[in-house]
């Protein structure tokens, strides 16, 4: 789960577009908390801890609890801006958090076992779909990252949000199941996979959900070998016609004469 990191913040007096770049000028960011049926309030930052903690990771997931004049109050980042050419911090936006509530929350998607996938082995490419999940979770208990496992998936194999697993109390905004990743054909089997459908007639998605009967029926279990002798006591199918007879014996020697 999320830890939290403390900042040490002033109150600013003045507000606007003059005030912010005097802000800026004497190495602060100007920021402002907001929500939690309060109004807003007007605060300037250090401007070196804010680029560390922007640029550290995990800036939108982590409560922060900002020290006001002694007034300590909870909150989480919602926005930020950069200036474009040196890439440092211009303006913060807090939100208030208050106990017991859920917020909203973007959260990574970790991916693990790709070794473990058979597609993956065979060539195949990790596709995301989703890099993030969008999910509703509680103020105190913000998860740092949802870990999808890729073990077992094949090539055309997806993985959808119902086959994650999602911390306690936590549930994603989204009431489909949706898919987070899936693994894709390699660029020749892909070829390959148009040609037979351009022969075929048929969508390049018919032929490659065909391939994936035809291997999952092979791993269920593959035909006896060619000239393999049947199991002791096993009946012939029905219908089958007996075997060919013995080989005739060999030709009588002539007659006498």
């Amino acid at each position: 789960m999320g830890t939290t990191y403390e900042l040490t913040a002033t109150v600013r007096e003045k507000v606007g577009k003059g005030a912010a770049r005097a802000t800026r000028r004497d190495g602060q960011v100007p920021a402002v908390i907001y929500g939690g049926k309060q109004p807003p309030l007007a605060i300037s930052l250090a401007s070196k801890d804010v680029f560390l903690k922007i640029h550290g990771g995990g800036f939108y997931t982590t409560l922060a609890t900002i020290d006001v004049g002694g007034d300590k109050i909870r909150a989480i980042p919602r926005d930020y801006q950069l200036d474009p050419v040196s890439d440092r911090p211009v303006h913060v936006d807090f939100m208030r958090v208050i106990e017991g509530s859920r917020l909203t929350i973007d959260v990574p998607v970790h991916f693990i076992n790709e070794l473990a996938s058979p597609g993956i082995k065979r060539g195949g490419v990790l596709n995301i779909v989703r890099h993030t999940v969008s999910v509703s979770c509680p103020a105190d208990a913000i998860p740092n990252e949802i870990v999808a496992d890729l073990a077992g998936l094949d090539i055309n194999d997806s993985l959808h949000i119902s086959h994650v697993p999602l911390p306690e109390g936590v549930r994603t905004t989204i009431a489909r199941d949706f898919t987070v990743a899936t693994i894709a054909a390699p660029a020749g089997v892909k070829e390959e996979m148009r040609a037979q459908a351009d022969a075929a007639g048929k969508p390049v998605e018919a032929v490659a959900e065909g391939a994936a009967e035809g291997a999952a029926d092979a791993k269920a279990g593959a035909k006896p070998a060619a000239g393999a002798k049947p199991a002791a006591g096993a009946k012939p199918a029905a219908g089958a016609k007996p075997a060919a007879a013995a080989a005739k014996p060999a030709a009588k020697p002539a007659a006498k004469k």
